[in-house]
């Protein structure tokens, strides 16, 4: 059975579907062997059972190599969550281990500069110390930069929002030659999830007319302004409930996953399965999926599944 009609299987038989209380049975889509050659005709890849940069590592080989992305001379900028003042049990911001190793493969490949920041909620030196961030980013010369004023922003034109027609975006995702997005899979009081559309919200300086405005069609319009060059979704520790800064480490389940894809609709809609919901349960999926933004069929991707 190839992988297409596996998946499609997988569907049709309820292996993609569980609850929240059940997450073993949720990612049983990764329990295929690990024999997957090196590609570049994968439009997604889903890895289960490894250490955050372990899992990188082989997830990047099998789209072909972080080469498929980074050229020598590249400006990059690798845009993780790190909205929050917490340490990184609690799963409110992406591991720090993987960023380091996304870091090194760009500059293995010959990346001048890799920039790291977010615009984050709470107070950004904290959260930049506290989630480990910047030991790790510096440990390999990543340059982790500010979001917190707003100098650093300048005026878009959104042409095809609907309801998000402009913002004001950081400099470093509109100087940048490749774009990586790293998001943290967890719930969201108001989004339901934050993945890898949402993680966009931490580049943009004027987020609070995204909550008054019909957030899931704002976060879908800014989708379409500048789509990531690879997504890669931490799916580590997930947590569950009382996302998106979370209260006790009792909220987290550790999952040991990783997707990684050029396709944002695609990586939400995976993640979404992984956390135990369908595309119907986070509007802001359908909604790109019908902007075009990407696709959240799954069933008509190439989806190379590893287990570590």
């Amino acid at each position: 059975m190839n992988r297409r009609n596996f998946l499609k299987k997988a569907v049709g038989t309820g292996v993609l579907a569980g609850s929240i209380g059940n997450i073993g049975a949720l990612t049983d889509i990764y329990a295929m062997t690990s024999d997957v050659k090196d590609s570049e005709g994968y439009d997604l890849v889903a890895i289960k059972g490894g250490e955050p940069d372990v899992m990188f590592d082989r997830g990047i080989a099998s789209l072909g190599g972080m080469k498929r992305f980074v050229k020598k001379g590249d400006t990059v900028v690798v845009k993780p969550n790190i909205g929050w003042d917490k340490t990184e049990e609690f799963g409110a911001n992406t591991n720090p281990l993987l960023v380091k190793r996304i870091i090194q493969h760009c500059f293995e490949e010959g990346a001048r500069n890799v920039y790291v920041f977010d615009n984050t909620c709470d107070e950004w030196r904290m959260c930049y110390e506290n989630s480990g961030m910047k030991k790790a980013v510096n440990e390999v010369d990543g340059k982790l930069v500010p979001g917190n004023d707003k100098k650093f922003y300048s005026d878009v034109k959104v042409k095809q929002g609907k309801r998000l027609r402009e913002a004001m975006v950081h400099e470093r995702i509109l100087e940048s030659d490749v774009f990586i997005n790293v998001p943290v899979l967890k719930s969201h009081g108001s989004a339901r999830l934050t993945i890898a559309m949402k993680n966009l919200m931490g580049v943009v300086w004027d987020r609070r007319y995204w909550h008054r405005n019909d957030l899931h069609q704002c976060i879908a319009d800014f989708a379409t302004f500048r789509k990531p060059d690879l997504n890669v979704v931490d799916c580590y520790n997930v947590m569950m409930r009382n996302g998106p800064r979370g209260v006790s480490v009792k909220d987290v389940k550790r999952i040991k996953t990783q997707l990684i894809s050029s396709d944002i609709v695609a990586v939400d809609t995976a993640a979404t399965k992984v956390f135990g919901l369908e595309t119907d349960d986070v509007p802001y999926i359908n909604i790109a999926h019908d902007m075009k933004v990407g696709t959240k069929n799954l069933d008509q991707l190439n989806i190379a599944k590893l287990k570590i």
